[in-house]
């Protein structure tokens, strides 16, 4: 399968790093990590576009994050929703579910009869 495109994962990303800081908080590694595993491995969360938006999204007050130990002993900064993170990911999921059902209605028309 081809790589989204930029401007699909641009528009996505908040909601996807919020969704899996909803799961529980965890580390800008350990949120790449479970992006890929959730989608088999067809979305990777590079670095480059990741930290930015974790910055961004604290800037913002959808999430915080403190200095935590890994389970491999290291010291990583972990992420949380919070209470702001958590109406804005019900708003994200609503566009979605909105957007999801209107191209589900393109992607199935069918040509009129006649």
């Amino acid at each position: 399968m081809a790589a989204p495109t930029i401007d699909l994962l641009q528009g996505s990303l908040d909601a996807i790093i919020l969704k899996t800081l909803s799961l529980q908080p965890v580390h800008g590694f350990g949120i790449a990590r479970r992006v890929e595993r959730a989608t088999d491995d067809m979305l990777r969360v590079e670095e480059g576009s990741l930290y930015p938006a974790l910055y961004r999204m604290e800037n913002k007050g959808w999430i915080k994050s403190e200095w935590g130990i890994t389970e491999n002993n290291r010291r990583a900064k972990y992420y949380r929703l919070t209470s702001a993170g958590r109406r804005r990911l019900a708003e994200l999921s609503a566009a979605w579910d909105r957007y999801s059902a209107m191209m589900t209605k393109i992607m199935s028309a069918t040509a009129p009869a006649g």
